[in-house]
């Protein structure tokens, strides 16, 4: 594999960082207004017709029944979780309950990637060490805040991500674009579930409307490049990198919401960039 090859997995997790960081702002200011599950069915409705239409315009393959099957469950489990995800968010300060969803969600699918793939190397486990501090002190609780509201969803958040990275990898190589589209069926098909039989139907107004289509647009973004970079990487290497989304959440919420940027955030900045070239090197 040349040099630049070799870090094609991390260009497309990177550009998962981008577009899920500023989907899930997106996603904590609109679940402010609205049900967050409400919320979340109408983002992933908005995903799921963006990435239909570019499966089709693309002519990509079909996926087999079993690649069909495991994109389905880890979009139910993915939808689930972005909905308390998102509900976690609402609840307060964008950057104090992200690490926990963070953290838990790499961690899992990185010992379990380590036991079905190997040892990844001790400079990848120093990466992904740099990378978990960079996270948590991204958006880690500070002064005397105390435990942050939504601790207990983001906790739930966080496993359910791990299961959305483990069920979509075994939907195997095919193509992205046709695995993210199932994916997010599964996820519309459970959130929008709960938001009937839940009684959560409400008019939305057109602000939070168009709030969730473009978090819808970017999440979908965030998944298909994800998808990608596991395809053709380590699934822990594409999980890790991913996983520095709330680099992105807080300095979004930092520029339009004045939230606090202190100086453990700036370093958790830096020990995130640290650790971007040991993973993907």
């Amino acid at each position: 594999m040349s040099l630049a090859a070799q870090y094609i997995p991390a260009a497309y997790s990177l550009t998962a960082v981008g577009a899920w960081g500023a989907s899930d702002f997106l996603g904590g200011v609109g679940a402010r207004r609205v049900n967050a599950f409400l919320f979340t069915a109408i983002v992933h409705i908005s995903g799921l017709v963006v990435i239909v239409a570019l499966a089709l315009m693309a002519h990509t393959p079909f996926l087999t029944n079993s690649s069909v099957v495991w994109s389905l469950i880890s979009g139910a489990v993915g939808g689930i979780a972005l909905a308390l995800f998102y509900r976690s968010l609402a609840s307060g300060n964008m950057g104090l309950v992200a690490p926990v969803a963070a953290v838990l969600g790499a961690a899992i699918p990185t010992v379990v990637t380590a036991f079905a793939e190997g040892f990844p190397g001790y400079r990848h486990v120093l990466g992904f060490v740099l990378a978990g501090i960079g996270v948590w002190l991204i958006s880690r609780t500070e002064g005397d805040a105390g435990r942050p509201e939504g601790i207990g969803m983001a906790v739930l958040a966080g496993i359910g991500f791990a299961g959305f990275y483990l069920c979509v990898h075994q939907a195997g190589n095919a193509s992205p674009l046709w695995i993210a589209a199932c994916s997010r069926s599964g996820a519309f098909l459970v959130t929008g579930s709960i938001v009937l039989f839940g009684r959560h139907f409400r008019v939305v107004s057109t602000s939070v409307l168009a709030i969730a289509v473009v978090a819808g647009i970017l999440d979908i973004t965030g998944s298909t490049v994800f998808i990608r970079a596991s395809q053709i990487g380590r699934l822990d290497d594409a999980v890790v990198l991913s996983s520095l989304y709330p680099a992105v959440t807080v300095v979004l919420a930092r520029v339009f919401l004045h939230e606090h940027f202190s100086r453990a955030r700036t370093i958790g900045m830096v020990a995130a960039l640290a650790a971007v070239p040991m993973i993907a090197g």
